[in-house]
């Protein structure tokens, strides 16, 4: 499953909202806080070289999640990735585990974030980030195959509906923060 997703910032979510609701967007939920804890492997180095990433997301629901993400392939005004999703059951024995295997912390993003579906396939948070990083609106599709027409509408007729501008930021949060404390 490839995620094709494009990140634009935003100055006023209210306006992102208002857009959301005039297009249809459905509210799905609100999380006070998302905790996602990255590490980096002992046998290659995703951030510098290989452009993958490997998450523990703990959420205020008591949910904890390890994501694999592979490298960014930019399509049109988006970006892709491979993305591998597994909930479990104790984050914490799992970050010990990852310790053990050699696994090293490389960051810890904190945001706010906000969940709506509009018509299906697409997916838009609401993101407020930690450490001075802003505010952002994530617009996202899972698809199988045919990743062009996903960005195409991404970029496209959603933005423009959404009254999201701007160019869309390819960097992730985890490079935004790395590069902020640099």
């Amino acid at each position: 499953m490839l995620e094709v997703e494009a990140k634009f910032a935003v100055k006023d979510l209210e306006s992102v909202r208002a857009g959301l609701d005039r297009k249809g967007g459905v509210r799905m939920g609100r999380r006070q806080q998302e905790r996602d804890v990255y590490y980096n492997a002992p046998h290659r180095d995703f951030g510098g070289e290989t452009d993958e990433a490997l998450r523990v997301r703990y959420d205020d629901t008591g949910g904890v999640t390890v994501t694999y993400k592979g490298p960014k392939i930019r399509v049109g005004s988006a970006k892709a990735r491979e993305e591998f999703n597994l909930a479990v059951a104790d984050g914490e024995t799992l970050e010990g585990i990852l310790s053990r295997l050699g696994f090293r912390r490389a960051a810890m993003v904190l945001k706010v974030r906000e969940f709506y579906e509009m018509g299906g396939d697409v997916t838009v948070t609401l993101d407020d980030i930690e450490g001075g990083l802003g505010t952002f609106a994530e617009i996202e599709i899972l698809t199988d195959e045919n990743k062009e027409d996903a960005a195409d509408r991404i970029g496209g007729a959603i933005a423009k509906e959404l009254g999201v501008g701007g160019p869309p930021i390819y960097t992730s949060y985890l490079e935004m923060l790395l590069s902020k404390q640099q």
